[in-house]
């Protein structure tokens, strides 16, 4: 099958509810709440997107959006609970406690040039667009055939304007329309190519994933904000080994993390490769295991082989001392990351601060060292410690040390530290009462 479709079919194939396997039971309370009031208000009331493909999948999806012929106005008026949002696509969030489900009107798939609704960059990228139409016009503007799939909450059927049933079946990720013109109207649609394909073990079409290489650079464009928002989607839902395979095999990983990827293209590529593809699984692990992640310790499993690369060449060629060099790398590995994907201070400054931290490892001995215990980024440092052993770049018998020096009590991690208890001085002598400052300051 052809994977474009510039002449779509006249109307829906309609699976019904005896032909599928959605059920109600696996739909959340407030997305049935709105689906139901919408359609006894005489609207039109669907659900549609990651949420019908999941359960088609027999996935549990935790978000559901529904589409309505409903204009946002009507949608307000109809939910006292609910606020309209967003100027590029305006559409409505009810919230039912913490449960919020999205709530937009079909939109068109054409329209006038000079309609002010809509608008274009001068790269094709949709910048506006608030054109109401139907339910197929609205199909046809979604961006994959697996995400272009309706769930009637009137008979409970599903409608399929692009095939998209098919591909669910075959596991293909295929773009609608021609994916040229779709990758121009918003380039992260490449990324969300990859972290389909990653999330649901599915292939990329040879038609849609053909213009990837040649249009990766659009991304240059994006928002550096919004390349931040897809990175967690790519890196923090538990597919985050297979979406870096991707982003390298389709050569997007260098609009988004170029230090890295030049890196990938170096002699100690393997090596290099061997320590991101180590902390990415143990991201998945966690997310696997409920436990929590953070950015903070995502990014500096990117960044850190670029960190210690400029640190060693900053020591060999300026000969500055190992801990300045760490520094000023840092800071110039991570400013060149700012321009392509923004990291909040919240995550970046802790960040640096565990990164600091490894080489402060390295140093066994006195009151200083020992201090590194009670920093409030000891457990984040300590986990990339281990992380860097099991990778092979730091020895084995300094993360087992660190480990066991946890483990002691008091007095005995003083004795590890070689730490000797400071004798106390006898009042009754002027000349070991006078020496107490010293020992202080030492």
């Amino acid at each position: 099958m052809n994977e474009t479709q510039p002449n779509p079919p006249l109307g829906p194939t309609i699976i019904p509810r005896s032909e599928h396997n959605i059920s109600r039971a696996n739909i959340s309370e407030s997305a049935l709440k709105v689906l139901y009031r919408l359609k006894n208000a005489g609207y039109a009331a669907f659900l549609v997107g990651g949420g019908v493909r999941d359960l088609l999948l027999d996935l549990h999806p935790k978000d559901f959006d529904v589409v309505t012929d409903a204009h946002p106005e009507q949608i307000r008026e109809l939910f006292r609970n609910s606020r309209l949002i967003g100027r590029r696509f305006r559409l409505a969030h009810v919230r039912y406690g913490r449960d919020i489900v999205e709530v937009a009107t079909f939109r068109a798939g054409v329209a006038d040039a000079d309609d002010d609704e809509r608008s274009h960059s001068d790269e094709g990228r949709i910048l506006r667009d608030n054109v109401y139409g139907s339910i197929e016009e609205d199909a046809w503007r979604r961006d994959f055939t697996i995400n272009a799939l309706y769930y009637n909450i009137a008979d409970f059927s599903v409608w399929d304007y692009t095939s998209g049933m098919t591909d669910v079946r075959e596991r293909k990720l295929r773009l609608i329309g021609d994916p040229v013109t779709r990758y121009r109207e918003d380039p992260v649609r490449m990324l969300r190519a990859v972290r389909f394909a990653a999330k649901l073990g599915f292939t990329i079409g040879k038609e849609s994933a053909a213009p990837i290489g040649e249009l990766g650079g659009l991304l240059r464009d994006v928002p550096a904000a919004r390349l931040f928002d897809e990175a967690l989607k790519l890196f923090q839902h538990g597919h985050a080994v297979r979406s870096f395979e991707l982003l390298a095999d389709y050569d997007l990983l260098r609009y988004l993390f170029p230090a890295a990827d030049a890196l990938l293209h170096e002699e100690s590529a393997d090596r290099v490769r061997s320590f991101i593809v180590e902390g990415l699984a143990s991201t998945d692990r966690r997310i696997a295991e409920d436990k929590p992640v953070t950015p903070m310790f995502l990014f500096a499993v990117l960044l850190w082989p670029a960190i210690e690369r400029f640190a060693e060449r900053l020591q060999r060629e300026q000969g500055i001392n190992e801990y300045e060099a760490l520094s000023e790398a840092g800071s110039h590995v991570l400013a060149s990351q700012q321009a392509r994907i923004a990291l909040p201070k919240r995550f970046s400054v802790p960040m640096r601060e565990i990164l600091m931290m490894q080489r402060r490892f390295n140093n066994r001995r006195g009151a200083r060292a020992a201090r590194v215990l009670q920093h409030t980024r000891f457990r984040a440092a300590y986990d990339f410690l281990l992380l860097r052993g099991e990778a092979g770049d730091v020895d084995a018998e300094l993360c087992q040390w660190w480990t066991e020096v946890q483990r002691l009590s008091p007095s005995e991690q003083r004795e590890a530290f070689g730490i000797k208890r400071r004798r106390r001085a006898n009042s009754g002598r002027g000349r070991r009462s006078r020496a107490r400052p010293n020992d202080a300051a030492r």
